[in-house]
């Protein structure tokens, strides 16, 4: 009902689904845009709130885009965030990123029934209830076991993807230290000096090529 967050200068938030008919865009374009102009713009004093990137295009590709969007909000944005995610595989990122840490609303299990305790705790769902929701949507009963019959097949012929916990090189590049040359350049200012200071300057950063 409450919490204590912290003094934040923006709140960024893409959560639900829906089209732009009048802009030709469909659900995923406009989750990508709202996702890139988050990701571009927020600070270390933003709270940011995404529920569900990378749903709306293929498993993969969802699951690499969700996957490389929390570890730059970790290593680029360092924002505060609450990242809602159906994608088991991002739990591996608790164990390599120091930041990030995982809940889970609490369920039971009854008599082939699931109970929703309407509860927030640590750690991670060990398994998805889809086929549970649907059928407490009322899917047809045919619906329902025809669909616990194709996930049982799937879990024992599709061999589960295996992602390193281990941050990609192409990602500690990215986020690596910047150089003394970078730094030195970066409050360089021109219009400062005269044409020997310049030259001469000019020299010193190129000592620090080498």
């Amino acid at each position: 009902q409450k919490a204590h967050i912290g003094i934040i200068d923006r709140i960024f938030c893409r959560v639900g689904a829906s089209d732009d008919l009048a802009r030709g865009r469909l659900t995923f374009m406009v989750e990508m845009t709202e996702t890139a102009t988050i990701l571009n713009q927020a600070t270390p004093r933003s709270f940011v709130i995404l529920d569900e990137i990378g749903r709306g295009t293929a498993t993969f590709d969802g699951l690499s885009i969700a996957w490389a969007c929390v570890e730059h909000l970790v290593h680029v944005n360092q924002s505060r965030a609450l990242f809602a995610t159906h994608y088991h595989e991002l739990t591996a990122l608790e164990k390599s990123l120091e930041e990030v840490s995982c809940y889970t609303v609490k369920i039971r299990e009854w008599e082939d029934q699931i109970i929703f305790l309407h509860e927030i705790g640590k750690g991670t769902a060990d398994k998805s209830y889809g086929i549970h929701v649907g059928k407490l949507a009322g899917l047809p009963s045919a619906v329902v076991k025809r669909a616990e019959e194709v996930l049982l097949t799937l879990e024992e012929t599709k061999p589960k993807p295996m992602l390193s916990s281990k941050p990609l090189p192409l990602f500690m590049e990215a986020y690596s230290a910047p150089s003394p040359l970078t730094k030195a350049v970066e409050i360089l200012n021109p219009d400062e000096y005269s044409p020997k200071e310049a030259l001469e300057k000019l020299y010193a950063l190129k000592k620090l090529l080498k």
